[in-house]
């Protein structure tokens, strides 16, 4: 009995998550101009990296769409905690908003993803 109470509410937070948790937009930024509410951009680190996530100034880099097929970069100011895996090149996600042209991210919402990860599988000819 308590295991499938445990499991039903598993199922409503899954369900609750599926239909309410993906409303943040995820933009790249050749489609973030004009956006003025909350969303994640999606996007390639690209340098330099200056500054400091946890000082007054924050950590300030640029971000460029993934496929490449724009020149739009986004500077972006994070303040908070900055994964291991963070560099010049990677692939992230960041929450927050536009203010004054800046993408300012929210605190702890700064994610890597690694490129190699998505990258289609390598054929090998014989």
């Amino acid at each position: 009995m308590i295991a499938l109470s445990v499991a039903a509410a598993l199922a409503v937070f899954i369900l609750y998550t599926a239909v309410v948790g993906g409303a943040t937009t995820q933009l790249s930024p050749s489609q973030l101009q004009g956006h003025t509410g909350h969303v994640s951009l999606v996007g390639a680190v690209v340098g330099p990296v200056t500054g400091d996530a946890h000082a007054a100034s924050g950590l300030r880099f640029r971000v460029k769409d993934v496929s490449g097929a724009s020149t739009v970069t986004v500077p972006v100011d994070y303040h908070g905690s900055v994964p291991d895996l963070f560099k010049t090149g990677r692939h992230i996600v960041v929450a927050g908003q536009v203010r004054n042209g800046i993408f300012v991210g929210d605190n702890g919402t700064l994610v890597t993803k690694c490129p190699s990860k998505y990258a289609p599988a390598k054929t090998t000819s014989s």
